[in-house]
């Protein structure tokens, strides 16, 4: 496979983030790698755009790779953007991807940014990989970029990619598609939590058929049938010991019938901007895990009946909570758009993402919203002994205070360009000791 690597930051060759492809392409030497440095030759490319033109025709796979800037790419990436649409150039059908690099602030509207302006021009879009500027330094950084890779090629080989919520299919009826028989299912227990009606025609042929295209075995759970005693009190009598103060067995039902499941997809119908009350009482009364990420690494997914493109806070939500749960989002499929389609493409996605046990690294509702729990916690760990059991026991507590050794190098960086006789005497060094590590990767992991 061709792939070509947009590197849109200005320091070229010294790009941070361009260290991460550069470290794919020693990994996967079966692919042929091609690098533009878009960012550092921008003005060039406003006088000449046919070198860019002729390296995106030659490409199967177009990689975005830049830092991220204020909530965003970085400006001349956008201006490459402004000239790669004015091109006129196809690009419909043409896979794209991203790679960035942050301390995660905002990488979700950077990442919304590329992918929306990829999906204008008809080009079939994979969610990309958002790595912390250390990352590859790391060994787990490292498998994670390597994994990231290998489910990009699977997308490809596929055809699997994010839709675009415009123009909307609507089907009155679904199809159910070519079903595997049970004897066909391969093992595995996915789960599917839903509150559907059974005169809720459109979201029972939902399900239907994604049960049907699904290679792996599922069950369905109906939290309209369990019988809750009511809503979560707040009381925080199960802040230390995990059990309800409710007597309705719901704790130990959802930890040995839900979460105990290789994957969780959840199918409601859109209610109230919302998923509507019962599934609410559901989500509430799941505080008797606290915090605690429990279900931390398995994929999840959405069947959902209604104008799911409409609904952007709704959106939010169900990214976010995916984020800080650690899970992968497979998808989310609404009868809005080309329903068939999607919901095969969630069961392809779910069917990798558990056969490979494929995660994601988490972005900035993730990064932040783990952040926000960890300090609660420490607060309140007298009160939430179970929580802090938990964090303790997964390294959650990692407070930048612990990191004395990158406090004292930060302090000599800022002295050494705070003088103008050694910033100029320094020159390019500066930039050159900042990706020595990565380029120490690159000539040891990928030997």
């Amino acid at each position: 496979m061709n792939v070509l690597v947009l590197n849109g930051s200005s320091k070229s060759e010294y790009s941070i983030t361009l260290h991460t492809a550069l470290y794919l392409e020693k990994k996967f030497p079966e692919h042929k790698f091609h690098f533009l440095h878009v960012g550092h030759y921008i003005k060039s490319f406003e006088k000449d755009f046919s070198p860019a033109i002729n390296a995106i025709n030659d490409a199967d796979l177009i990689i975005f790779s830049y830092p991220v800037y204020t909530f965003i790419a970085p400006y001349q990436l956008h201006r490459f953007m402004e000239l790669l649409k004015a091109s006129g150039i196809n690009l419909s059908d043409k896979f794209v991807t991203q790679i960035t690099t942050s301390k995660h602030f905002y990488d979700v509207t950077a990442h919304k940014y590329i992918q929306e302006n990829c999906q204008d021009l008809g080009m079939k879009f994979i969610k990309g990989l958002s790595a912390d500027m250390d990352d590859l330094l790391t060994e787990n950084g490292r498998k994670e970029a390597r994994e990231f890779f290998r489910y990009v090629c699977w997308c490809v080989e596929h055809d699997i990619y994010e839709t675009l919520p415009k123009n909307p299919v609507v089907s009155a009826h679904l199809p159910v598609g070519t079903a595997a028989s049970s004897q066909d299912k391969k093992s595995g227990d996915v789960v599917i939590v839903t509150d559907c009606a059974k005169n809720d025609k459109q979201l029972n042929d939902m399900i239907e058929r994604f049960r049907a295209v699904l290679k792996i075995k599922s069950r369905v759970v109906n939290i309209s049938d369990y019988p809750f005693h009511g809503g979560c009190l707040g009381c925080f009598n199960c802040a230390a010991t995990g059990k309800c103060v409710y007597k309705d067995g719901f704790d130990d039902f959802l930890r040995n019938n839900i979460q105990t499941a290789d994957a969780i997809v959840y199918a409601f119908s859109i209610k109230d901007h919302s998923m509507g009350s019962i599934f609410k009482m559901y989500d509430d009364r799941q505080f008797c895990n606290g915090h605690r990420t429990v279900t931390m690494g398995k994929p999840t997914g959405y069947l959902i009946s209604g104008n799911y493109p409409a609904e952007t806070n709704l959106q939010m939500i169900i990214e976010g909570r995916s984020e800080v749960g650690g899970n992968f989002l497979a998808g989310v499929a609404c009868d809005e758009i080309n329903p068939d389609a999607e919901i095969d493409r969630l069961a392809e996605r779910l069917d990798y993402a558990i056969t490979h046990k494929y995660i994601q690294p988490r972005n900035f509702y993730g990064i932040s919203g783990m952040k926000i729990f960890r300090d609660l916690i420490w607060l309140m760990r007298g009160l939430m002994k179970a929580d802090h059991r938990f964090y303790k026991a997964h390294g959650l507590y990692d407070f930048p205070q612990k990191k004395k050794g990158t406090a004292l190098k930060m302090y000599l960086v800022g002295a050494l360009i705070s003088s103008p006789k050694l910033k100029a005497k320094i020159g390019n060094k500066l930039f050159e000791g900042m990706i020595a590590p990565y380029k120490k990767v690159l000539s040891s992991d990928c030997d």
